[in-house]
Formats: C-alpha cells, structure tokens, sequence
C-alpha cells in the first residue's frame, strides 16, 4: 500500500484540552480509524527557536517525546484536518511510504 509516516514532534509537558499532546494525539488518530502509531522518548533535542529540550533524572517534564504513525492517503488527510480544526500547534513531518505486512499473525 502506499501512503505516509506521519511523525509528530512534542514534549512530555504540553497539554492540549486537558490532555497530555502525546495522548491526544494517539486518542484522535485512533477515534479517525489509524490502525497503529508508536510514542518515543527521546534523551534530548531542540526546537524550531534553538531552546534545548531533555530529560534529566530528576525533571521529566520537558523531555522530547516523538510520535510516529503510518497512515493512507486519507488517513492522513483526515488527521491533519481534525489537528487543523482543533487549533493543536504540534510540529510534523510527513514522508511518502509504501507499506504492508509480512508473514502470518501470530
């Protein structure tokens, strides 16, 4: 199939509606019918204005947190709208793929 990686790009203390970013996000891509995503945390990183964000051992708060999900055609039309429509500033990349599943289910 084809279609596109959909990769957001946040921080574990930005909330939007109450929620974490991370899971909202998650929330609405499976409310839209995206059959899968995968949240990272990263070490550290920086942002579009230089700020360096990282987890520390002690303060969690402004570590990085990546969110990555393959999506069809629509499925990311569909993402991106209700994103758009619910006013979430979330950076992201978005990358042709093509995609599909090997082998049996367990």
């Amino acid at each position: 199939m084809k279609g596109y990686q959909l990769t957001f790009f946040t921080q574990q203390n930005r909330h939007h509606r109450g929620k974490h970013v991370c899971d909202w996000l998650i929330d609405s891509a499976r409310e839209l019918g995206v059959r899968g995503g995968t949240v990272l945390a990263a070490t550290e990183g920086f942002g579009h204005n230089g700020k360096m964000h990282s987890s520390h051992f002690f303060e969690l708060a402004d570590q990085p947190e990546e969110i990555t999900m393959v999506v069809t055609e629509d499925e990311a039309e569909r993402l991106l709208k209700r994103l758009l429509a619910d006013q979430l500033h979330i950076f992201y990349v978005k990358i042709p793929v093509e995609f599909g599943t090997l082998g049996e289910s367990d």
